[in-house]
């Protein structure tokens, strides 16, 4: 018989758990929240009595033992993914890690020898891929837009954004417990930003336009915000530009533009914790028409929990990111480092180490 629902464990209680992932999971048509797993006692208890999962855990170990688990959700500190996510695999359960999915292009392929060798999912976090707008534009791109000239896709954080999520999001439970890992990884602004911020903007890049050969990056330090410009070559010939500015003193400004043959594409992203899909208006030239979906159900974060167990139960492979997406976004960053330190371009299959 087919199972018509994913028994998921989360492991880590906090911040993206609580304001993201537990939300995402009860919501889910085909997940549902079986276990939950923190070392720090305050949270789990607390999160326990919130969403009231069948199990509760301290340890880790334990978890990976109960043959009711079928995939792990892992939601802690971007040092600890790849690790976990090897120990996750070694036990036999699927894998949905939070993004960067690695901090390192050495620890990202040993994670993809492991997928590779055991057959398992793994899907990376990027949200951005199941908003309904997103989403469309690349179909749109597949069966309109002919060969590609070049996209142009910018992220920029906005300084008033923590005023918005702050009324937007759940309040959060915190612990002194809590895990976290040596110093303060938010201390290299230039580092962090990137791989919280750049991890989508790459992602999203790649999925509408396809592998990217080589970047060439400058950067740019003025009045507390980091402003990356990059120049990118696809595999398939066609240019690009990719801006990412945190913070810009204005609204969150988040879009992109494709250009093909065939049309074009113009859309604006929203701010992801107001779960409003992306406003695409897809011009094709065959039709003399512009194409724009409603793009109702705008909630990322429970359509990629969905997607993640259509995928497993279904076995038919849907657009979530996988291990490759995860390893080739992680190259791509260290290759705009490497290019704004150098000034040449770089690329992303050539690089080693972390950022």
């Amino acid at each position: 018989m087919i199972a018509t629902s994913l028994a998921v464990a989360v492991l880590g209680c906090g911040p993206i758990a609580q304001i993201a992932h537990f939300e995402a999971i009860r919501k889910a048509r085909n997940a549902h929240l079986y276990a939950l797993c923190d070392r720090a006692a305050d949270l789990r208890e607390r999160m326990a009595v919130v969403h009231s999962p069948q199990r509760v855990y301290a340890d880790y170990g334990e978890m990976l033992a109960d043959p009711k688990v079928d995939a792990v959700l892992i939601a802690v500190a971007d040092q600890f993914h790849v690790p976990l996510a090897l120990q996750t695999l070694d036990a036999g359960k699927h894998v949905f890690v939070e993004k960067p999915m690695a901090v390192a292009v050495e620890e990202a392929e040993t994670l993809a020898g492991k997928v590779a060798e055991t057959g398992l999912i793994l899907q990376v976090g990027t949200n951005k891929r199941f908003d309904p707008g997103i989403a469309f534009a690349r179909e749109f791109i597949r069966a309109e837009l002919g060969e590609l000239i070049n996209l142009k896709a910018w992220y920029c954080d906005s300084t008033y954004r923590y005023t918005m999520t702050d009324n937007l999001q759940p309040l959060r439970a915190e612990s002194e417990q809590a895990l976290r890992p040596p110093g303060d990884p938010r201390s290299d602004r230039r580092r962090y930003l990137m791989l919280a911020h750049g991890s989508h903007l790459i992602d999203t890049a790649r999925f509408l336009a396809g592998e990217i050969d080589a970047v060439r990056a400058r950067l740019l330090t003025r009045a507390d915000a980091y402003s990356w410009f990059v120049e990118v070559a696809f595999v398939n010939g066609a240019l690009g530009h990719l801006e990412l500015t945190a913070s810009v003193r204005g609204d969150w400004d988040e879009g992109f533009v494709v250009n093909g043959s065939g049309g074009n594409v113009h859309a604006n992203t929203f701010l992801p914790w107001f779960h409003r899909a992306s406003e695409v208006d897809c011009f094709s030239v065959r039709d003399g028409q512009i194409h724009r979906p409603l793009g109702a159900d705008g909630h990322t974060y429970r359509r990629q929990i969905e997607g993640f167990a259509d995928t497993i139960l279904t076995g038919i492979p849907q657009h979530g990111a996988g291990v490759h997406d995860g390893l080739m976004a992680l190259r791509t960053m260290v290759a705009i480092a490497r290019s704004v330190d150098s000034g040449d371009w770089v690329r992303p299959a050539e690089v080693s180490g972390g950022l």
